[in-house]
């Protein structure tokens, strides 16, 4: 079986994923990429069988050319992969194009416009915050004016809270519409603010059934960790993770959107009065490390069980969780480089075999910019209390220096 993943850059992520896609069984890989193949790990040159570089990487019209001459070199293309959330579309264009299995594009949009998608969750019965796309200011202010402040503007298609931002008055409505408009190549979308606990639905789904689900908890919201540059984010996977009602809610809303096969990224929020509300669906693996903390907490590897599913067809239940897992970001304050990184010497006396993973930004490392910073640790523990705990020593100790 001929299989073309294809990724814009060579991420850390987007390399893990093609490493596990590549040691399925039976399957030779070819890769489409928008850099060049030196800037991907050498075991993974020697593993692919075909590789093509284009200069767009988000443009449908270059990947069915690179598609075309692979199949002409390798023949046919059997299936056509890729995780980057900017990427579904396009996917679903060339499975359309080529008759191929996966998620076609109609269902991809229908995740990546995030207009389109809360329509189909409202009219499924799934709750979405009140939302309007818009095309010029008098329209936003006339949603402000039926919704109340503060509002979110937002592209359409965004991801990651990249050129969101949270309007409290008219005045901070009218500076937001501009980046946010310029961001979307145009229209912008409004939503209401919604308050309370935000958390992840990650899940599984095989012939449109959800075969396995975990949950998770922000700390704090997305939106407020890019508010406000000195939070440090972390993301909690609580071992009592069951949880029925966003089951069923995650549930419903995935049969909305028509998700058959694959892995999702649905973001919630229970409000103070226990009620749900779905934020954004994303047809495609978590990011944040997500994946991996799944498989920590299972003791199972997540992105291979991904690979194997989107593969091969095949897949094999999840024994239950027997960790909670958490991660803690790190985060730096200011501006510039990593110049050190202070406090990881107290971490590990005092946490011990409790780390499973790290990234230590070394020297020189630019400015993350997003929620997740500049690197991570990761931690599990039988019992809940004791990870968060944990957790809060993390951003409590380590500190990330720029300059």
């Amino acid at each position: 079986m001929l299989v073309t993943y294809v990724t814009p850059y060579f991420t850390e992520n987007a390399q893990r994923f093609l490493r596990a896609v590549v040691s399925q069984p039976g399957a030779s890989v070819a890769l489409v990429a928008g850099e060049g193949l030196e800037r991907c790990a050498p075991d993974l040159r020697e593993a692919v069988v075909h590789f093509e570089q284009v200069q767009d990487p988000l443009s449908t019209e270059e990947i069915a050319a690179a598609i075309e001459r692979i199949g002409a070199t390798r023949g046919a293309v059997a299936r056509v992969l890729g995780i980057a959330e900017q990427l579904q579309v396009q996917l679903g264009e060339i499975r359309d194009r080529f008759d191929l299995p996966g998620m076609r594009a109609e269902q991809a949009l229908g995740f990546r416009d995030k207009t389109r998608m809360k329509e189909r969750l409202r009219a499924a019965g799934v709750p979405v915050a009140r939302h309007r796309r818009v095309e010029a200011t008098v329209e936003a202010l006339q949603f402000a004016a039926d919704v109340g402040y503060p509002i979110i503007v937002k592209p359409p298609a965004g991801a990651a809270a990249q050129a969101t931002y949270r309007a409290g008055d008219e005045a901070a409505l009218r500076e937001a519409l501009g980046p946010a408009s310029i961001a979307a190549g145009g229209g912008v979308l409004l939503e209401e603010m919604v308050t309370g606990e935000e958390h992840s639905f990650d899940a599984f789904v095989k012939d449109g059934r959800v075969v396995f689900y975990s949950t998770s908890n922000y700390h704090p919201s997305c939106l407020e960790v890019m508010e406000n540059p000195w939070m440090q984010w972390v993301v909690v996977l609580p071992r009592e993770h069951r949880t029925p009602d966003i089951e069923d809610l995650g549930a419903r809303a995935l049969q909305a959107l028509g998700l058959e096969n694959g892995m999702c990224h649905l973001e919630w929020f229970r409000r103070p009065d226990g009620s749900l509300v779905v934020s954004e669906v994303g047809a495609r693996p978590p990011g944040a490390q997500i994946p991996l903390m799944i498989g920590r907490a299972h003791g199972v590897d997540c992105i291979d069980i991904w690979a194997r599913l989107m593969t091969l067809d095949r897949w094999e239940p999840i024994p239950e969780r027997a960790y909670a897992v958490g991660a803690a970001y790190l985060r730096g304050q200011g501006e510039g480089v990593v110049r050190a990184v202070h406090g990881l010497d107290q971490v590990h006396r005092d946490l011990g075999d409790l780390v499973t993973d790290a990234r230590i930004p070394p020297p020189g490392t630019a400015k993350g910019v997003s929620y997740e910073g500049e690197g991570f640790l990761i931690v599990r523990h039988p019992e809940t209390a004791v990870l968060e705990e944990a957790l809060r020593h993390i951003v409590s100790t380590v500190r990330v220096e720029l300059g």
